[in-house]
């Protein structure tokens, strides 16, 4: 997956600003943010899709789930509330097919999105 950005990024190849990383996961701020806190946490490991997901991934999707909690707390947002997505394909928005959780906050979400 050498062509892969986000795999690029997690080899170092590309200079990100990351704030929180594991074995895991890596979470870095948006290069085109759609909130004041605007960052997506990717697994370190390669994976396309949610549906490319098996249950050999469980525990990197839980660790993704903690790095967006531990993202929301760190930047002040966990309180006042934030969004957490996983967009799925092209019709879902997706655009890097490598599996990445947005965290989103500083402002109001409205209902329903997109």
């Amino acid at each position: 997956m050498s062509e892969c950005l986000f795999c690029r990024l997690v080899k170092g190849d590309i200079p990100s600003d990351i704030i929180y990383e594991n074995d895991d996961v890596i979470a870095f701020r948006d290069q085109n943010p759609q909130a004041p806190t605007h960052v997506l946490v990717i697994p370190r490991k390669h994976i396309s899709t949610v549906n490319d997901l098996t249950a050999e991934d469980k525990n990197v999707v839980g660790e993704m789930l903690l790095a967006g909690k531990a993202v929301a707390a760190q930047d002040g947002i966990a309180e006042d509330g934030y969004r957490l997505i996983l967009n799925c394909n092209e019709g879902a928005g997706q655009t890097v097919f490598h599996v990445h959780l947005h965290v989103l906050g500083g402002r109001v979400m409205n209902w329903p999105p997109g």
